[in-house]
């Protein structure tokens, strides 16, 4: 009874990790327009941007929009700060990509009911992995900010905040993957010996 209510609630979060999947393969294709629609405020460039595509004027045309937004990925590196925020972004939404790919797939073997497997280690491991890789691109933008600013006030930003948050993420999912592995290896002696 309870392996059933849990694979009920894996289904359920492998639905909502593939939209968010979705929605994040979406949005980073539209990163180096949103950066270079207004390098200094990114959700007012994502906003107006996003405004001109589904609310278009009179010689506004979607397809246009969206051939703006392919063109811009060759304009993004006209200057260092709009080529520091796109890299950064583009590596964290490929990484987070990633990362909720391997959650999709741990989920599948759980509603299949293998929950404890080496893929599942492996998947988590390469979670983790991700997630150092969103702290190090963290680390080196706000080591940027503070040498393009000249001021400890990027610190203090969320960038300063993803550098923790993420290295302790990629430190769990090594532990969650040491644990899997383990109990998979727990169950091939337990089915061996029975």
């Amino acid at each position: 009874m309870e392996k059933v209510s849990v694979q009920k609630i894996a289904r359920v979060l492998n639905l909502l990790i593939l939209a968010a999947l979705a929605c994040n393969l979406i949005i980073l294709y539209l990163v180096p327009a949103a950066v270079l629609m207004d390098q200094h405020s990114l959700l007012g460039g994502v906003g107006e941007y996003l405004s001109g595509i589904f609310h278009p004027g009179e010689d506004g045309i979607v397809a246009a929009s969206l051939a703006a937004s392919f063109i811009s990925w060759f304009w993004f590196w006209r200057d260092a700060y709009t080529l520091v925020l796109t890299l950064f972004l583009v590596i964290s939404g490929i990484c987070t990509a990633v990362i909720l790919w391997q959650a999709h797939r741990v989920l599948g073997s759980i509603t299949e009911g293998r929950p404890f497997s080496m893929e599942n280690a492996a998947s988590l491991r390469r979670a983790a992995v991700c997630c150092f890789f969103i702290a190090g691109a963290a680390l080196a933008r706000v080591i940027f900010s503070v040498c393009w600013y000249r001021s400890p006030l990027p610190l203090a930003t969320y960038n300063a905040l993803f550098v923790p948050m993420f290295a302790m993420g990629g430190l769990l999912c090594l532990v969650m993957s040491a644990l899997f592995r383990q109990a998979a290896e727990l169950k091939a002696e337990n089915d061996l010996t029975i």
